[in-house]
């Protein structure tokens, strides 16, 4: 009789603490509205919940205190023998998660090189960056990979696009940064100048840099700038090829080696937009956290308008205001749908 009290009041304390861990994962899953960082505040949400739960079990249970004791010395040998075989691993992208998060260097959609590779961040989780790279394709990046690595993000208000070429000492420095700057402009870069990087034995290292606001057609532009760079230097009559260049074959002095000028097209091949196939799916991440950003908003302005009407006195108040958030709740549930389907479409895709 005692053994089925025992089991009975172990299945109606167990269920009591699983139904109460469910609860406070629902509860606080669904206050977390912020855009960045969902994924990875759930999945550390819900680490944390098991282990509770799995103490409070311990603790509840009708076991006597000698079982209990030797129980709770199992699992903290166990929870230590997990954290010191895992702790350059798991745990160290956990705590490398958590220091990407802290700081917030970066987010998706951003453009970025970390190590050797560069792309724009599609994913950011508890224990992975996700980048697609200029291939369109997706690299899976540790955390502890991309804090023990150099990370450079590239600014939203605008980066530096440029090229690199080297002409030969025959030809005036002044002429060549003139038309330089002048491609620089006809690629759609701002505030261009002109770096001279070397002066070497046989020819001078050039390097044409300008601001591009829009970085979502980085990869384009930079296509652009150096197309741009050989055509104004050809129609200047300058020739990019160095003192060093050679010909088995016999020419004349005045002869010189550019493409023949094509005339009578004067329409330009269409460019490519190369950058939105590129990075797809980052350009999709972007675009949802924008669309959190703005549920989010809406969220917290529900919350302002509801302390107002808890303030409030007048019931003709109380009704407006009731008012508006019915409005604004209406607003955040099509925000909401948008953003399931968003999400199920970028994964879809992957």
């Amino acid at each position: 009789m005692d053994a089925v009290f025992i089991g009975l009041k172990t299945v109606v304390y167990g269920g009591i603490v699983l139904a109460g861990a469910y609860f406070v994962h629902k509860m606080l899953t669904g206050r977390l509205v912020e855009p960045a960082g969902r994924n990875y505040r759930v999945q550390l949400m819900n680490l944390g919940i098991a282990l509770a739960t799995i103490i409070v079990l311990l603790i509840v249970l009708p076991f006597n205190d000698t079982l209990r004791g030797q129980l709770l010395s199992l699992t903290g040998i166990l929870l230590s023998a997990v954290i010191a075989l895992s702790s350059t691993t798991f745990v160290g992208n956990v705590m490398a998660g958590a220091m990407l998060r802290s700081i917030k260097c970066c987010s998706p959609g951003d453009y970025v090189h970390i190590g050797e590779y560069f792309g724009r961040i599609s994913e950011m989780d508890l224990l992975h960056v996700e980048v697609q790279t200029e291939d369109r394709d997706l690299v899976t990046l540790p955390n502890l990979y991309t804090v023990t690595n150099p990370m450079r993000v590239l600014r939203t208000s605008g980066t530096l696009v440029s090229a690199t070429l080297s002409l030969g000492y025959d030809v005036d420095r002044k002429t060549i940064e003139k038309n330089l700057i002048i491609a620089a402009e006809a690629a759609g870069l701002e505030k261009p100048f002109v770096h001279i990087k070397e002066l070497g034995d046989f020819s001078v290292v050039y390097r044409i840099s300008g601001v591009l606001r829009d970085l979502n057609i980085l990869l384009s532009t930079r296509s652009r700038l150096r197309a741009k760079v050989m055509d104004q230097l050809h129609e200047a009559g300058i020739e990019i090829v160095s003192p060093t260049f050679m010909n088995q074959r016999q020419y004349r002095t005045e002869r010189t080696f550019m493409p023949a000028k094509v005339f009578g097209q004067q329409v330009e091949l269409e460019e490519r937009a190369s950058d939105s196939v590129v990075f797809d799916k980052a350009a999709k991440a972007e675009s949802l956290k924008e669309v959190k950003d703005r549920h989010a908003k809406i969220v917290e302005h529900i919350r302002e308008l509801e302390a107002m009407k808890k303030n409030a006195s007048k019931e003709a108040v109380i009704q407006e205001l009731q008012e508006r958030i019915d409005r604004q709740v209406a607003q955040a549930l099509r925000w909401e749908q948008v953003i399931v389907k968003r999400e199920e479409k970028l994964h879809s895709e992957d």
